[in-house]
């Protein structure tokens, strides 16, 4: 008999366990969530992710603490966000940098992109825009393939910094389009296109937040978009796989990611959260007026789209040769 209870009892208990795990997973939030920005106030990412967060928070009722970790080209903030704890309160909003272009460019990384980190919702994906100095005698995409292949000089192209995606964005155009050039990197986007205003550098692969107030004022003047389709808000700019590189394609894209081993029901919950506020009319325009395409997807639609993008990103750094440290 008491062979038996202790049976019974070996077979009750995780299934108690598991009961204590629902109840509690199913009482979450109970108390503010964290999202890490791994970079500076004011930024794309930081805009995005308090939009994000701001209508989450009113549908669900959830409150959200924004903390902003830069540094380490995106690495501090995602390797705080690897060592939390796994329970839903301690978020991340990743991107192309941090998540692909770093850990295939870098020696070392302080986590592994894809065993410590799960990534729960495609928030947004964005082109970036080659930009020149509105007063450049690079009138069009055209223009700008025959300088650079002339290579006398090299033309300069500055970047907001060495592993971005505009520094990529360059190297993989100068592979398929046979040419070099000389990067001048810079710490910020800001800097770079400060430079680039003065003369000083050639030609940029810019964010839209960052270059489309200078262009809208004539400052800059944009050639080519580096996704596979114009921008609503620049319809008269081709993208460059329009312009005879077809399949060209370098995203900067943002997804909310958590500590790996986060339980499944948390993440589900987050997604589906965050699916409902990309679907609200006012936040698909803030998006695409910044020159964004909202994403959105399920839990699996967001592993294989980072997935993917990991090993589009690893073959760009490989065929650019390029290895640095943050």
């Amino acid at each position: 008999m008491k062979k038996c209870v202790l049976v019974l009892l070996g077979c009750l208990l995780p299934c108690l366990a598991t009961l204590d795990a629902l109840a509690q997973n199913s009482a979450w939030p109970d108390k503010p969530i964290r999202i890490i920005v791994p970079y500076t106030p004011g930024g794309g990412t930081d805009t995005v992710t308090r939009q994000l967060a701001e209508r989450i928070g009113a549908e669900q009722k959830w409150t959200f603490l924004i903390d902003n970790k830069p540094g380490g080209g995106g690495n501090i903030g995602l390797d705080i966000t690897a060592k939390s704890k796994a329970d839903g309160y301690t978020l991340a909003m990743g991107q192309t940098a941090n998540l692909a272009i770093n850990p295939a460019a870098m020696s070392k990384m302080p986590f592994d992109a894809q065993k410590d980190l799960v990534a729960i919702a495609l928030i947004a994906e964005q082109p970036t825009l080659l930009v020149v100095n509105s007063s450049s005698k690079l009138k069009n995409f055209s223009d700008l393939i025959k300088a650079a292949r002339n290579k006398d000089p090299l033309l300069k192209l500055a970047s907001a910094g060495t592993g971005t995606v505009g520094h990529l964005a360059g190297e993989l155009l100068a592979k398929r389009a046979e040419f070099k050039f000389l990067h001048v990197p810079y710490k910020g986007a800001v800097p770079a296109i400060t430079d680039l205003l003065g003369d000083q550098t050639d030609l940029m692969f810019a964010t839209p937040q960052a270059a489309l107030a200078l262009i809208k004022s004539d400052k800059l003047r944009a050639l080519a978009v580096s996704g596979s389709k114009r921008l609503a808000v620049l319809p008269d700019t081709p993208s460059i796989a329009q312009s005879g590189y077809p399949k060209f394609q370098a995203l900067d894209w943002k997804v909310l990611v958590a500590p790996s081993g986060t339980p499944q029901e948390i993440l589900l919950k987050i997604n589906m959260a965050a699916e409902r506020a990309l679907n609200q009319a006012k936040f698909i325009d803030l998006l695409e007026q910044e020159g964004s395409t909202p994403l959105g997807g399920n839990l699996s639609k967001v592993a294989t789209y980072i997935k993917d993008e990991q090993a589009l990103w690893a073959q760009i750094v490989q065929a650019a040769n390029l290895q640095f440290e943050p």
